[in-house]
């Protein structure tokens, strides 16, 4: 066990893959030498030779158009897309391809890929680098979508998603690379790919998050305890699918929601989440389903992000609205 930053997890899992199977592979812009572009692959070429850990050109298309090619062959590839706005250049190989494979042949051929990218506000990049389009994926049958809120979690899907026979997409906070430390384990683990995690337990409202808008509902509910306002926080983990139980279990138990995300509102994960509590627990509920999201424009320019994005406030604001409804 030792203290690891997120960015030094997610790098422990891919080494741990990297050294469990002869057959992973990782490549991506940047991703040997330099060890990518924010050195999560810093060191493993070293370690595994320029035949495991290489550069591809400028180009997201060929790099998944590669990784199916290379998954149809035997391998297990974990491509980098370097920010997860430049998916837009590898749609087609995404949801049109690979995404597709097993339903296409009948069950008999999987496409066991692992797709990493950075995405995520707080940072003030540059236009094309921060956008949240989980909404552009989750949608997608076939193609799982997981993000990690913590170092922990961060190492445990990573494992998880290369052992996994199915395209998995993991999304990787920008925030919370170098932000967040956590206590992480030497050995190997995995969390799993299709469940939520309750990450603190309350009495009086429930709060459901991703990524690094659970810290910010984790800020809110330790504010909040002070005047004895019970907080269960919720972790998605997965975006697809999603674990909706955990999420009935929650609001059984106190009969009032608040879903939150940081992508924008229109056909978001969030919106899926309220749909299906209304759908099958609406009986459950003591006030409406309060929603926390970014306004319904383009991902702003750095100068405007910090006001764009959710945060603590925002979210505590709708909590104690839904408690006083």
């Amino acid at each position: 066990m030792a203290t690891k930053t997120y960015i030094q997890a997610i790098t422990d899992g891919l080494d741990q893959v990297l050294s469990d199977d002869d057959k992973t592979l990782i490549f991506g812009e940047d991703v040997g030498k330099n060890g990518g572009v924010f050195r999560t692959t810093q060191g493993l070429q070293d370690k595994y030779g320029e035949d495991r850990v290489f550069d591809t050109p400028l180009a997201e298309s060929g790099i998944l158009g590669l990784a199916m090619g290379l998954a149809a062959t035997g391998w297990r590839p974990l491509p980098e897309i370097q920010f997860m706005g430049f998916t837009f250049e590898a749609i087609d190989s995404i949801a049109g391809q690979m995404a597709r494979t097993r339903f296409r042949f009948g069950g008999t051929k999987n496409m066991p890929i692992t797709i990493r990218t950075p995405f995520g506000g707080g940072t003030h990049t540059a236009e094309m680098h921060s956008d949240n389009l989980e909404n552009f994926f989750t949608g997608v049958p076939g193609l799982r979508v997981v993000t990690a809120s913590n170092p922990y979690d961060a190492k445990g899907l990573t494992i998880a998603a290369v052992e996994n026979n199915d395209p998995v997409l993991i999304m990787e906070n920008l925030k919370l690379y170098r932000s967040m430390k956590a206590e992480v384990p030497d050995d190997k683990y995995t969390v799993a790919l299709d469940t939520a995690k309750v990450v603190r337990e309350g009495t009086d409202i429930t709060v459901v998050a991703y990524s690094a808008e659970v810290n910010e509902a984790l800020k809110v509910a330790d504010k909040l305890a002070k005047e004895n306002i019970s907080v269960e926080v919720i972790d998605l983990v997965s975006l697809s699918p999603i674990d909706t139980e955990t999420i009935f279990k929650s609001i059984e138990k106190t009969h009032h929601v608040v879903v939150v995300q940081e992508a924008q509102r229109m056909a978001g994960v969030g919106a899926t989440v309220v749909s299906d509590i209304a759908e099958n627990r609406i009986m459950s509920l003591d006030a409406p389903i309060g929603r926390v999201a970014a306004p319904d424009s383009v991902y702003p320019f750095a100068l405007a992000e910090d006001d764009w994005i959710p945060d603590a406030e925002d979210i505590e604001a709708k909590v104690r609205d839904i408690l006083t409804y």
